[in-house]
């Protein structure tokens, strides 16, 4: 079967690079796409990356991917878009995106009427991840962010889809393993649940990582969870999996109580415990110092690096093995 977004085709047996126009309203973006239609039917996968600006790992993964894999490696089809969100990639690197002020991974499947970014994402809900019959989204830690790599999934009511997206998650091999109630909000691997499709979220590398070590903890994973698809054989040169991936659940998440200097005592990796102070948020105009306390107690997943922060904004993320 020819695979066809827009105006780019590949036949069985064919692999096609290209970029596609999507129309923000105000403003146009040029987004790249790897198509690699493989030499034998099977599963369409699609794989995102920088959807986020200042997350290199994926976008870095992506592309290294796309260049490895040639359609006889490969069953079914293969859609890769390293850059998904390029005016947060190219103009923002944060991940809120400069045209709007706006977070793509809040709005999906986004709205063709609507801003910019919502825009954006109802383009790759349309052209990219309809069809799909698994979706991989790829993040990391940005450039003012620390992180543990983990892999995301969402429990639905449809058990059959929750079992894929629990499988594919402990598939790519990560230590952790998250998930998370219901697929609501506007995550895309949460949107594409919504429609039916089996999605997961992985996270690798923190604070605007680069290290081709990174990159290649992620092609590994990225190549298991292939295997585990059926879409390609298993690769002869994996990293072997040192860790047995266990699930993890979240239990605390902290926000700024004030805009203002954040100045954390603890970072991603440290074990806190509720009511421990974890950081002070600084009034710069009077010195005022506001005490930012653990809500619970377990591991840091996520925690902020940058310096300044507003009202609201994510500080830190707690989560403690399942069992």
């Amino acid at each position: 079967m020819t695979l066809t977004i827009g105006p780019l085709r590949a036949e069985p047996g064919q692999k096609t690079r290209g970029s596609l126009t999507a129309d923000l309203g105000t403003t146009t973006a040029d987004v790249p796409l790897i198509l690699v239609n493989g030499s034998r039917p099977g599963p369409r996968v699609v794989i995102t990356g920088g959807v986020h600006g200042g997350e290199f790992i994926g976008i870095d993964a992506a592309t290294h991917l796309a260049g490895l894999l040639e359609p006889d490696d490969v069953t079914g089809q293969l859609v890769i878009c390293p850059v998904a969100n390029p005016p947060a990639v190219y103009g923002g690197r944060l991940n809120i995106s400069p045209l709007d002020g706006v977070n793509i991974n809040r709005v999906f499947p986004g709205d063709k009427e609507g801003g910019p970014t919502e825009r954006m994402a109802a383009w790759l809900f349309e052209c990219v991840i309809n069809g799909a019959d698994a979706y991989v989204d790829l993040h990391s830690g940005g450039i003012d962010q620390h992180l543990l790599d983990f892999v995301g999934y969402r429990v639905t009511s449809d058990t059959e889809l929750t079992t894929k997206n629990k499988t594919m998650a402990h598939a790519v091999g990560y230590e952790r393993v998250m998930p998370r109630p219901l697929p609501d909000g506007g995550n895309s691997h949460a949107a594409a649940n919504r429609q039916g499709i089996p999605g997961i979220l992985i996270e690798t590398g923190q604070l605007g990582d680069r290290d081709p070590a990174t990159v290649r903890r992620l092609l590994d994973g990225l190549c298991r969870l292939l295997h585990h698809l059926g879409v390609i054989e298993a690769p002869q040169n994996l990293a072997p999996v040192t860790v047995q991936p266990r699930e993890w659940v979240w239990t605390g998440e902290i926000v700024s109580p004030v805009a203002g200097l954040w100045y954390p005592d603890a970072i991603a990796g440290d074990e806190v415990t509720e009511g421990q102070t974890i950081g002070r948020v600084i009034d710069p105009a009077d010195g005022t110092e506001h005490k930012v306390a653990a809500p619970a107690t377990g591991t840091v997943i996520y925690g902020m690096n940058g310096l300044t922060v507003r009202l609201g904004m994510l500080l830190a993320e707690i989560a403690v093995p399942r069992d």
